[in-house]
């Protein structure tokens, strides 16, 4: 029986590590060429804390494939630094407008706006750096930086994140449409964490396919929980505000369909997920467990 919390405790260190080795040191006298308030601002939001479900399912991916967490170490630290630019740019009063984030102030609160814009611009091209210049074996770095700019770019997240705004007030909302939009904004990376992971330890494409699978139900149903949460969870838990999607005129998975509805829905696609993972063997059952969390989770 896997003990999940345990797991993801210990892989959370592992990545903690893994940011600090790769990430820009803001300290004045190391930081090269970087000014020292943008390797500040950078490192602020990179090193706040989070639950990190990107760059530990890259890891948990390769090890199901017979690789090890540490072969994907740089391409899991590069998911992470993607992730939070979104967050930094998501959270800019253009954007969502938010003053909270993993219980600090936002990026843009703590510094000023045009901070924290360049500290997400900073953050997304280290991303592919940290990839050209650390992942191994050398023959899969060119498919990983392919996998990450189709996840990140215009026709994945931030295609999802255009989509998102201009779906706002919007009265036609219907769920083909609302699945489309966070297929791209929160499932392409979250789907690219497997197929990362799956890359460097050269899976095969059976392999490939079923963590590709299970990658775009995980991040489905992540996002129906998120919806969940930012209708009835509690702000001190998820160290950010709450309610705002609909004040925002968002479309959300409770608003369109309900919230029991979307509960049932988020253990449908949960459930597709860990189907899709029948050809593994126990090395995925980390994998099986956390999309089970996933649906269960209250921050």
């Amino acid at each position: 029986m896997v003990d999940l919390n345990d797991e993801l405790k210990q892989a959370k260190v592992l990545v903690e590590r893994g940011l600090e080795r790769y990430s820009i040191d803001d300290s004045p006298m190391d930081n090269g060429r970087c000014p020292n308030r943008l390797a500040q601002a950078m490192r602020y939001s990179l090193m706040a804390g989070g639950k990190r479900l990107r760059p530990i399912l890259a890891m948990w991916s390769a090890e199901a494939c017979g690789g090890s967490g540490d072969q994907a170490m740089p391409v899991a630290v590069a998911l992470e630094m993607i992730h939070t630019y979104s967050l930094i740019h998501d959270d800019l009063p253009a954007m969502d407008d938010d003053d909270l984030r993993r219980g600090m102030p936002t990026c843009h609160k703590a510094y000023d706006e045009a901070t924290a814009i360049l500290a997400g611009d900073g953050l997304l091209t280290l991303a592919f750096e940290v990839v050209a210049r650390e992942q191994k074996p050398l023959d899969v770095v060119g498919e990983c930086v392919q996998i990450l700019a189709d996840a990140a770019g215009p026709c994945g997240m931030v295609a999802g994140q255009m989509a998102d705004l201009a779906a706002e007030d919007r009265t036609d909302a219907n769920l083909e449409e609302l699945e489309a939009i966070h297929r791209r904004k929160t499932g392409a990376l979250l789907c690219a964490a497997l197929r990362l992971g799956a890359t460097v330890a050269k899976a095969t494409d059976e392999q490939k396919d079923a963590l590709e699978r299970y990658g775009w139900a995980v991040g489905l149903a992540f996002q129906v929980v998120d919806d969940l949460l930012d209708a009835t969870g509690d702000e001190a838990k998820m160290g950010k505000r709450v309610g705002k999607d609909s004040g925002l005129g968002k479309w959300t998975y409770p608003g369109l369909i309900g919230v029991e509805s979307s509960r049932a829905h988020a253990r449908t696609l949960a459930d597709s997920a860990i189907s899709a993972l029948n050809i593994f063997d126990e090395r995925a059952d980390r994998l099986r467990a956390l999309a089970h969390q996933i649906v269960e989770r209250d921050h």
